[in-house]
């Protein structure tokens, strides 16, 4: 496929890249024209940062071809990558605020004159370069006066100093409020008029459908395929990304189909008062207002793609990050949550999705791991007696199964799967009402996923609240009394068990049923 019959500016073909034990990418591929926004799309794990990263010199390929122009490449830095004209700004903007807005264009290439910096001509030269791109500020003024939209037209501005051939933009949208993003837009629709070939990689749908010529999708480090962007249904790409074959005209899972929960589908009572309240939640370039229900004893699933805001808003409702809208009761009584402090204390737990950097402190034991949560509540003053710490790690390694032989073994030695149950100690031993588990089984074998399931389903019977997030859908719409879909920061739809199935979830996802 070409653009009106040019070549392409960039091409990568049979592009293979192994690290110890993961094979990141096989056989991908990516063709990029002059002139067009090309979007690459893909679930977490997918392959795209670590095509990006062979693209702009940080990896070498194991093997695979670069042509720019028809000539082969082999960038061996990023600086070496901005030479031939590839140029990337990153999701976080890496800008050095307390300088001015030129002197973070023209940073390590500063316009001289007699040996000294020419600071006229470096501020001339930076008030063109935004001109170009609609943008019109004091380049005097410190980087840190404005917003985080304007800092990224300040980054794409020094990108396109350093080189204007091929420009990529990873994530640029996932801090930016709406205005922000068409902001962004405007800019990115002028380049394309001027023959920019633009790499544009996010997770959100509406926006690859407002900006995007065409669509490379990847699942599990391959190249899935390349499709005109007016060519690819919402419904076609939610499902080329997440790999599921739904029959169309599949019914609806039966509520007792393999549930994990055997419950009947109308656990949460019409009427009932929920546990968690929650009304118009939001935090500005995280999430757009949420309205939220939690029921005691019951298990509400939380699923969308990558970049949905599920996330997020798991982090609002245990205080990791603070909303900067909305309200929530807790039990019928109106409560802040401005720390995790804070939900530790109205009986909320917090099982992250990164365990590896939020969760396990890899060089302590077991011991020492479950222990943590409940010290933080009792205080730096308060030491839980060692016999006690003793008894409550070795009651949870029985009862979640923890395989070790030692409950002083490093948790860094442990399986991800009896990390996963460690972690989860942790926070029981806190007696929470409410657990949020967020990807708890993600990178663990089978047979512990079921048992973790099965525990969580055990909990939830004698009267805890679970708020269950997971990429993987089947197993959301087989666990979950109720689901909320999410889609762009939002939630998109609320359904109970058994009214969604592969397929229809895959549309509520896409946005293409009510």
């Amino acid at each position: 496929m070409s653009v009106g019959g040019a070549a392409p500016v960039l091409e990568l073909s049979g592009i293979h890249k192994q690290f110890p034990g993961v094979k990141a990418l096989s056989d991908a591929g990516l063709r990029l024209y002059p002139g067009e926004v090309h979007t690459l799309m893909g679930q977490n794990g997918a392959g795209k940062s670590t095509l990006i990263k062979v693209l702009t010199g940080v990896y070498a390929p194991d093997q695979g071809s670069m042509l720019l122009d028809g000539v082969a490449i082999q960038p061996a830095s990023t600086l070496e990558a901005q030479g031939l004209g590839i140029s990337t700004v990153y999701q976080e903007v890496n800008l050095c605020t307390n300088l001015s807005v030129a002197e973070n264009i023209f940073i390590g290439r500063y316009p001289k004159r007699r040996g000294m910096i020419d600071w006229q001509s470096m501020q001339r030269q930076a008030a063109t370069l935004l001109a170009q791109l609609n943008i019109d500020i004091d380049v005097s003024a410190a980087l840190s006066h404005y917003p985080l939209a304007i800092r990224q037209m300040v980054a794409i501005s020094r990108a396109l100093n350093i080189s204007a051939r091929v420009l990529i933009l990873d994530e640029p949208t996932s801090s930016l409020d709406e205005n922000e993003v068409q902001l962004l837009f405007s800019v990115l629709r002028k380049l394309r008029e001027q023959g920019m070939a633009i790499l544009f990689v996010t997770h959100f749908l509406d926006q690859t459908y407002a900006i995007s010529d065409r669509i490379t999708v990847m699942r599990n480090g391959v190249r899935e395929g390349e499709y005109a962007s007016n060519a690819l249904s919402r419904f076609d790409l939610v499902n080329k990304m997440v790999g599921i074959t739904p029959d169309i005209h599949a019914d609806a899972i039966p509520a007792d189909s393999g549930s994990t929960i055997s419950r009947p589908a109308d656990a949460v009572a019409p009427g009932q008062r929920p546990y968690l309240h929650a009304r118009g939640l939001a935090r500005k370039g995280a999430l757009l207002p949420v309205d939220i229900d939690i029921y005691q004893a019951e298990l509400l699933g939380l699923c969308g793609l990558l970049g949905s805001g599920r996330t997020e808003l798991a982090r609002l409702l245990f205080g990791a990050d603070k909303a900067d809208h909305g309200s929530i009761r807790i039990d019928q009584q109106d409560i802040v949550l401005n720390s995790p402090r804070d939900a530790i204390a109205a009986g909320i737990a917090f099982c992250s999705e990164d365990r590896k950097q939020e969760g396990a402190i890899l060089s302590l034991s077991i011991r020492e791991n479950i222990l943590l949560a409940l010290q933080a509540r009792a205080g730096l003053w308060r030491a839980i007696p060692f016999k006690q710490q003793q008894a409550l790690a070795r009651d949870y390694v029985q009862s979640l199964g923890i395989k070790t032989d030692s409950i002083e073994t490093p948790i860094g030695s442990l399986s991800g799967g009896n990390q996963q149950k460690v972690l989860l100690g942790r926070w029981l031993a806190t007696a929470p009402k409410l657990l949020i588990l967020d990807e708890p089984t993600r990178g663990i074998d089978v047979r512990a996923k079921q048992e973790i399931m099965d525990y969580v389903a055990a909990l939830c019977r004698k009267g805890m609240s679970i708020l269950f997030i997971s990429s993987e859908l089947p197993e959301v719409l087989r666990c979950s009394d109720r689901i909320v879909v999410m889609r762009d920061r939002k939630t998109c739809g609320e359904y109970r068990r058994g009214e969604l199935d592969d397929s229809s979830v895959l549309q509520v996802i896409a946005g293409e049923v009510a």
